[in-house]
């Protein structure tokens, strides 16, 4: 995984709320540059056959023990209904956050260019853990 540069900074001014913003995790073949900001900055794949524009929600969850918080988020799961792809990268951006709008979080490559067929089904995660870190702050 791989974090956007802006990230750190929206961060630092509040833009992401993780407790009440909805994050998504959406496909990509381009791949991502660490210097764009926003959802409109990435070339997603095409909608339909089971993936919807946009990506899907992924479920964040915060943790403190010890003055150590950790912001982790859970798997992500496509299945495909016809053929989804080709794609190589999954993003996850704030789809709730205005301004900017939809900054984006992090990225991950896959290794290699994908295509689901019908009943394929890919597990999106940060880690080999799900839920995997997103950041931790100590």
């Amino acid at each position: 995984m791989a974090r956007f540069q802006d990230f750190s900074e929206q961060l630092a001014r509040g833009v992401h709320d993780f407790d009440a913003h909805v994050f998504k995790v959406m496909l990509t073949n381009v791949a991502p540059v660490d210097t764009l900001t926003v959802k409109a900055d990435i070339t997603e794949i095409a909608a339909g056959n089971g993936y919807v524009a946009g990506g899907l929600p992924s479920t964040i969850s915060i943790s403190e023990l010890v003055g150590v918080t950790s912001v982790k988020t859970t798997q992500v799961l496509f299945e495909a209904t016809g053929t989804v792809g080709p794609f190589r990268y999954a993003v996850l951006y704030n789809d709730t956050q205005a301004t900017p709008l939809k900054p984006l979080v992090a990225y991950w490559d896959i290794g290699t260019v994908c295509t689901l067929d019908s009943g394929e089904k890919l597990a999106i995660r940060l880690s080999s853990a799900s839920p995997g870190n997103i950041f931790t702050i100590s």
